[in-house]
């Protein structure tokens, strides 16, 4: 990867969190925290590892995306509608009536969404299942699923790993935004879960650890299949990350936000997207 393609990247991060601040800057409060951990991930996904086609989002061979912390859905709409899957402008719309952009993703309203998800540990289930399914189907696809560590808690994620690696599905890539904080505080206090890498390389993954605030780290990490093993990905992020307020903040799962201070944060996310050019966005991979 050159330059050029590595500031894609990072622009299409920066543009995320942009979207993501759009949606929620429209609605006055929602789940940040957890949606800006995820932007690094998305930008690497999306901008150059997932096989998908925009205007043919139904394409039963794509590669699919399993947000199974659905409350992150405004990250997840913000790279859709950079990717094409429908405007913008429909951002703005987001958990008001009659909208397709609900609080929480959901695969019959949202064109893009692969998933519908929100109950915590059952992404895990349904992206082994389509996994599954795709290789049942001979599909040359993988499936990609984002958990959050506080949401590996529930049990049914690791019952789930479990099949996947006793079915060896190399198609399935897990993602574990490991951002350290959960909505009733740090993940450490609430229910310490150790060495992830191990854990996961214990449920038999192939399991690696790296920088999940740095897309190009990420989008390394994702290209890599094991042949005959589900792969793993600890992603090590800061829970509201690109945002030095957010990140500080000691509650930030979700927050409410004052006149203003969103349009200030989108100000410096504008400069600092300025500052990589306009032909990021020409050299996507």
């Amino acid at each position: 990867m050159n330059r050029k393609q590595e500031n894609a990247l990072k622009a299409f991060a920066l543009d995320i969190r942009i979207g993501t601040l759009t949606a929620l800057g429209a609605r006055g409060f929602g789940h940040i925290g957890g949606s800006l951990s995820i932007a690094d991930a998305l930008a690497a996904l999306y901008g150059g590892v997932m096989r998908v086609r925009p205007q043919q989002p139904d394409w039963p061979e794509r590669d699919k995306l399993v947000c199974s912390k659905g409350h992150a859905g405004p990250a997840v709409y913000a790279a859709l509608a950079q990717m094409g899957y429908f405007p913008s402008e429909d951002l703005k719309t987001l958990n008001q009536p009659g909208t397709r952009l609900p609080s929480h993703c959901d695969r019959l309203k949202t064109p893009g969404v692969d998933m519908t998800t929100g109950s915590l540990g059952q992404g895990a289930s349904l992206a082994v299942g389509m996994a599954l399914g795709d290789w049942l189907n001979g599909y040359d696809s993988r499936v990609f699923l984002i958990l959050g560590d506080g949401e590996i808690d529930e049990g049914q994620v690791w019952e789930a790993c479990m099949f996947a690696s006793a079915h060896a599905l190399r198609n399935l890539c897990v993602l574990v935004d490991n951002n350290k904080k959960q909505l009733d505080g740090l993940v450490r206090d609430v229910l310490c879960t150790g060495d992830l890498v191990a854990k996961f390389a214990a449920f038999g993954f192939d399991a690696e650890r790296v920088n999940g605030n740095d897309p190009v780290a990420v989008y390394n990490a994702a290209c890599k299949t094991h042949p005959d093993k589900p792969r793993a990905i600890v992603l090590d992020t800061v829970k509201g990350a690109g945002i030095p307020e957010v990140e500080s903040a000691p509650s930030n799962h979700s927050m409410t936000f004052a006149p203003g201070q969103v349009e200030a944060w989108m100000k410096a996310l504008e400069e600092q997207r300025a500052r990589l050019g306009d032909e990021a966005h020409e050299d996507r991979l």
